[in-house]
């Protein structure tokens, strides 16, 4: 699996990510913070990287778009702000919730991580 986390995420979920063989680039890392969603799902679809955000309106409607106009991306994960902290206590179970869907074709979809131990 190929994350770009949102400006949102720490570097700590990045590392995190990395040590369960998570390929994970960050909007900071790439030189994107501050720039504008569309700027940063652009980036993502350009290197093929799946958006892990917990921004669900503009990235649903940006996804949505894009398939509309015909194309493709390689997928939104979203981490809603009301099921998982971006605190160091919620790392772990974000990363498992990942983890969980990392085998799954994340393409032209946007997929909503639930808590492992959640149906």
């Amino acid at each position: 699996m190929k994350l770009l986390l949102d400006e949102m995420y720490s570097n700590v979920l990045a590392e995190a990510l990395r040590t369960v063989d998570v390929d994970v680039s960050t909007v900071i890392g790439l030189g994107l913070a501050g720039r504008s969603d569309p700027d940063v799902f652009a980036a993502a679809v350009a290197q093929d990287l799946a958006i892990l955000t917990e921004n669900v309106a503009d990235f649903t409607r940006i996804s949505a778009d894009h398939l509309t106009s015909g194309h493709h991306h390689p997928g939104v994960v979203v981490a809603l702000s009301s099921r998982f902290s971006r605190r160091r206590a919620g790392i772990g179970p974000l990363v498992a919730a990942i983890g969980a869907i990392s085998d799954q074709q994340l393409e032209d979809r946007v997929v909503y991580l639930q808590h492992p131990q959640q149906p």
